[in-house]
C-alpha cells in the first residue's frame, strides 16, 4: 500500500480514521473522480488511491520542488532511488560532524538548483534527502524563497524507502500532477468528483504560523476567496471535504470559519500537535472539518 514519502507539517496520516467517515457514499462508483488541489504529503490522496477504483485524479500545489518530487516519483523512480541509496551510503556511516557538513551542502545545492530554476531528479532526491534529515521535516522558506531548516538529530534516518517509493510510483501513474494555485483545478471538477482540501491552516496566534511553506503567505483574505471557491464549485455539484484549524482553541467567540462556512456541515475533531517547538505544547486540540 503506498503512503507518504515525506513529513509534512499538518499531515493527515494520524487523522485518517476521523476523516474517513466523511468521505462521500459514492466513492469509487458514481463519484469516480478525485482532486486534491494542496497535496502535501499526500496522506488522504493515497488512502483514497489503496481504497477506492476511479477514473480521474488530479493533486496539485503551489509548492514547485514538491510538484517536481511527485512528478518524478511518477515518471522516473529507478533514477531517484538511485540518487537517494547514493546519499544514503553518504550520510548514514559519518559522525555528527561529518553528516552536519554534508547536510548543509546538500541544503546549499537544492538552494542553488531553487534559485536557477533546475528541476529534475537532482532537486527531488533532494528534497527527499533533506525532509528525511532536517528538523521535524519541516518546509519552510526565508524571504529570499531558500530552504532554511535546520539539520534534524536522527541516529537512523530512512533516507531511501524503496519498496513505499516503487509503490507510490504505482498508483500516481495516468494521475494529472500540476504545479499551480487551487483555482486551476476548476476544470477537472465537476458533479462527480470528491475534492479534499488541505489548505495552509489559519494560525491560532501570532506565534503559530511556524510553516512558511512558500515566500507568500495565507492571509483571512485567502481563507475567504477559498471558501468562495468552494461554494463555486459545491454549486456544481461536486462532494467537497476540506481542513482548518480551529479558532476555538484559542478563543471561544471567535467564529470565522462557522460564518465563512455556513452553508457546509462543520464537525471539529481531536487532533495531536504533530509539529511544535516546545513538547509540551503537542497536546490535543480540535481541528475542523468542513463538507457539502
Amino acid at each position: 500500500m503506498a503512503k507518504p514519502f515525506i513529513k509534512w507539517a499538518g499531515g493527515k496520516s494520524r487523522l485518517l480514521a476521523q476523516i474517513r467517515p466523511k468521505y462521500p457514499a459514492g466513492l469509487g462508483l458514481n463519484i469516480n473522480k478525485y482532486a486534491e488541489p494542496f497535496v502535501g504529503g499526500g496522506a488522504v490522496l493515497f488512502d483514497v488511491l489503496n481504497n477506492y477504483p476511479l477514473r480521474q485524479v488530479y493533486i496539485s500545489d503551489i509548492n514547485r520542488e514538491l510538484i517536481c518530487t511527485y512528478t518524478t516519483i511518477r515518471d522516473n523512480p529507478e533514477l531517484l532511488i538511485d540518487a537517494l541509496r547514493a546519499y544514503e551510503a553518504e550520510y548514514l556511516p559519518k559522525c555528527e560532524d561529518g553528516r552536519k557538513e554534508t547536510y548543509y551542502n546538500k541544503r546549499d545545492r537544492f538552494n542553488f538548483l531553487k534559485h536557477e530554476g533546475i528541476y529534475g531528479v537532482e532537486i527531488a532526491s533532494l528534497f527527499v534527502f533533506l525532509n528525511r534529515t532536517c528538523f521535524n521535516g519541516l518546509y519552510r522558506v526565508n524571504a529570499k524563497g531558500g530552504f532554511n531548516v535546520p539539520q534534524g538529530k536522527y541516529e537512523n534516518p530512512l533516507i531511501c524507502d524503496e519498496v513505499n517509493l516503487v509503490n507510490v510510483s504505482k498508483v500516481l501513474q495516468d494521475i494529472e500532477i500540476v504545479c499551480g494555485d487551487y483555482s486551476l483545478s476548476q476544470n477537472f471538477i465537476d458533479e462527480n468528483t470528491f475534492v479534499y482540501f488541505d489548505p495552509p491552516y489559519r494560525p491560532l496566534s501570532e506565534t503559530s504560523s511556524f510553516t512558511a511553506y512558500t515566500q507568500d503567505g495565507f492571509c483571512d483574505q485567502a481563507q475567504i476567496e477559498l471558501a468562495g471557491f468552494i461554494d463555486k464549485i459545491s454549486r456544481r455539484g461536486a462532494y467537497v471535504l476540506a481542513s482548518n484549524s480551529d479558532p476555538r482553541n484559542t478563543n471561544e467567540n471567535d467564529d470565522f470559519f462557522d460564518v465563512l462556512y455556513s452553508r457546509h456541515n462543520i464537525t471539529r475533531i481531536l487532533a495531536g500537535r504533530a509539529i511544535n517547538s516546545s513538547s509540551g505544547g503537542r497536546g490535543k486540540i480540535n481541528e475542523i472539518l468542513i463538507s457539502s
